[in-house]
């Protein structure tokens, strides 16, 4: 809410520094009632001038006024973020320990945080302006055609920015404008007729999908869990879910986890719906991004589409928000604000009051947990949609396969026979590059990242050695550093490896390579729904962004290459994330009315998880470990925060993460016997870009005593005398060790 007659803005800027600052108002002429927090302002800033967000207004400063600088320039004339948004922006940053100036700027587009003032987003006329019209003619009776725009401009009230540039060139209509003899005017758009919502006959539901339709309440908040098996179509319950908000004439908010998806998803709504919809995410020029992000805020989108940070844009008619594949890793945020989207997406839609749909094959623990303690409601899709069958698993033993590289003689058998029946193959590794490694034959030697502790990996694109952790590069050694020896072998697959290895087994056959390296193209996604759609046999070979929620309806067989690194992993989510990989990478097969075959090879044939899973699916999978969670009391059945520090050095980062354990254990009250601190250790991947890295864990049954003491820290961590030798991070909930 506006305050009357406020001297102070609280104002938070883009910097790691855990604090607001206060500025004295500007005597610009503004009418100081009409200032709200979520107004954008250029202040100084030490000796730079930055741009900073208003978060709260005061009549007084807590410091002495007298040596307070004044706010340079206000640049907005309404509020960029509305109030409810900005308190979410607060609980965020108060939740996941991040000072909460940057938190805000980090909510905005690129170009808003540098200054660039919003674009107009409503159809541009044209109007004489008020000057003396005979006068403006006599002026300018020497320049026929701008004479000409003006006596045509007489005609009419007001022209089109469209039509009047087809009768007259722009540096006419700019002359004309820059001289104050014509003027630009935005008559308001109307609004999208609920009457013409739809392009495209809704499909027909199942028993089960009309049943989870029906039971869906777009009233109020709460939240839904749909636990749909791939192939259900959870999609068409989003659709339906969300034709019942345009007909209402609101706004849906649908997150997606990768870049990759939005263009499938993007073509899927547009065919539906014929209403405004706007995309948000990485990939899109900062321009095109300010543009949608625009749409959204003004109302003008119905539709908004996004990854991780959409979930901060302003939407004024919020009704439902749709959280895709919700149990994906990738809506956490791994550096700088380490905020989970899908948990700030249910904080909103409290916040809000509008109901929220986390959808997924595969859901993380902690949804199925909250289900359980009934803050979630669980609804059920158990059978694939239309005439698809339920996919066939077999596992492949590597120990006695004779192996052509890592691609087993019965895995390319089956190959061969899915692309004779003329149907198409997925072929799953989750890691980029030709191969994991470069080694000497002779002597062993390995191509190790001299700035981290990891192998570097062969990128024959490039003829390249590059580190996939800190994007070292360098070229392939001719010979062996260590022996001289010139039998150099690239041992292991990658996707770029794996697809020369198809090449060479199926010449005639396209291959279709999907990773980061591939769809970096503009457009790549699309000329790759394009060509498989065709229904020619095809392999696919791809990476992770291939096992997330697409749909190709000719593959039959899917194969995953290496299912073992997910079963040996130290990292205690790991067997979770195996599982969830798998099965959606699976559910990849048979989408259409051919029954499709999954292909797992594994040197644990006899892995009691492998084989749960394999035999009585996801579900009891998911409740297995559950209950090891919980007696091991691993989250979700304790609240986990990691202290990160990385230095150069790595006795700086060890002592500094003693030091927070000392304070730790000295700050809390004796009621908290059930904190649990570790000592610091090194992380999983010790040493990244020159930098030692080491994390020390606190785990507590009791969320806001956790949260009180990461506080009391965040000041303890500021105030370290060493501050130079390292950098330190707070991540609550995370993901990764």
């Amino acid at each position: 809410m506006p305050v009357k007659h406020p001297l102070i803005a609280q104002v938070g800027v883009a910097q790691p520094i855990r604090k607001l600052f206060d500025y004295k108002l500007p005597s610009l002429g503004q009418d100081t009632i009409t200032l709200q927090p979520g107004l954008r302002v250029e202040v100084p800033f030490g000796h730079r001038r930055v741009i900073g967000l208003i978060i709260r207004l005061r009549k007084k400063s807590d410091l002495d006024e007298t040596k307070l600088k004044t706010i340079l320039s206000i640049l907005d004339n309404r509020p960029l973020i509305p109030c409810t948004l900005l308190r979410l922006l607060e609980w965020s940053a108060r939740y996941y320990q991040h000072p909460l100036g940057d938190a805000a700027m980090r909510g905005l587009p690129n170009l808003l945080r540098k200054g660039s003032p919003l674009p107009e987003t409503r159809k541009k006329y044209w109007q004489l302006s008020k000057a003396n019209t005979d006068l403006v003619l006599s002026t300018i009776k020497n320049s026929p055609k701008q004479k000409a725009l003006i006596e045509f401009l007489m005609s009419f009230e007001v022209v089109s920015d469209k039509e009047l540039s087809k009768e007259f060139s722009r540096s006419i209509i700019k002359r004309l404008h820059d001289n104050g003899y014509i003027s630009q005017t935005f008559p308001d758009s109307p609004k999208p007729k609920t009457h013409k919502i739809l392009n495209d006959k809704k499909l027909a539901l199942n028993a089960e999908q009309q049943q989870v339709l029906n039971q869906v309440s777009l009233k109020k908040y709460h939240c839904w869990l749909l636990n749909g098996i791939t192939g259900s179509g959870k999609t068409e319950v989003y659709l339906q879910l969300i034709e019942r908000v345009l007909t209402q004439g609101q706004q849906t908010l649908i997150l997606v986890p990768e870049i990759s998806l939005t263009p499938q998803t993007e073509q899927r709504f547009h065919q539906r719906f014929s209403v405004p919809l706007v995309s948000l995410h990485s990939g899109m020029s900062d321009n095109r991004r300010l543009l949608a992000w625009t749409k959204a805020k003004n109302g003008d989108a119905s539709i908004i589409l996004g990854t991780r940070s959409a979930i901060f844009t302003p939407i004024p008619r919020l009704a439902l928000i749709i959280i895709d594949e919700e149990q994906d890793g990738s809506y956490k945020q791994q550096d700088g604000f380490r905020y989970s989207a899908r948990d700030i997406a249910v904080m909103r839609a409290k916040h809000e009051n509008v109901p929220i749909i986390l959808g997924s094959a595969t859901p993380s623990l902690e949804s199925l947990h909250n289900c359980h303690t009934g803050r979630y409601t669980e609804l059920h899709l158990t059978k694939r949609a239309g005439h698809a069958k339920a996919e066939r698993w077999k596992l492949i033993d590597m120990r006695n396969q004779a192996i052509t590289s890592v691609i087993a003689q019965d895995t390319l058998l089956a190959i061969k026979n899915t692309l004779t029946r003329k149907e198409q193959v997925l072929v799953f590794l989750n890691r980029r590059g030709f191969a994991p490694v470069l080694l000497c034959h002779d002597c062993g030697w390995v191509a190790e990242c001299k700035s981290c502790d990891s192998r570097m990996t062969l990128h024959r694109t490039y003829n390249k050695l590059i580190c996939h952790h800190c994007d070292s590069r360098a070229t392939p050694p001719a010979e062996c550093p260590r022996c001289k020896s010139i039998k150099l072998i690239a041992h292991g697959a990658g996707t770029e490896r794996s697809e020369l290895l198809l090449q060479e087994a199926f010449p005639k056959t396209p291959i279709i390579r999907v990773d980061r390296d591939t769809s970096r193209k503009r457009d790549f996604m699309n000329s790759v729904y394009h060509d498989v759609k065709k229904g020619h046999p095809c392999i696919l070979v791809g990476t992770q962004m291939l096992a997330k929620g697409h749909h190709f309806g000719g593959i039959t067989l899917a194969v995953i290459l290496d299912a073992d690194s997910g079963l040996l992993s130290p990292d205690f989510r790991a067997v979770e994330r195996m599982g969830q990989l798998l099965t959606q990478v699976a559910g990849r097969s048979g989408r259409g009315e051919k029954a499709g075959e999954v292909l797992i090879q594994t040197h644990q044939p006899f892995h009691p998880s492998l084989n749960l899973l394999l035999h009585s699916g996801y579900r009891e999978f998911a409740q297995s470990l559950l209950a090891n969670r919980e007696e091991q009391k691993l989250p979700p059945f304790c609240h986990l925060a990691l202290i990160r520090a990385e230095s150069i050095h790595p006795q700086d980062a060890e002592e500094f993460l003693k030091n927070i354990k000392r304070k730790a254990q000295e700050l809390c009250s004796p009621t908290l016997k059930k904190m649990v601190y570790t000592n610091p250790m090194p992380a999983l991947l010790e040493r990244k870009s020159n930098r030692y890295r080491y994390v020390s864990r606190i785990e507590t049954d009791d969320r806001n005593q956790l949260q009180k003491l990461l506080s009391l820290l965040a000041f303890e961590m500021e105030k370290y005398p060493k501050q130079s030798r390292l950098r330190w991070t707070i991540d609550v909930d995370a993901l990764d060790l």
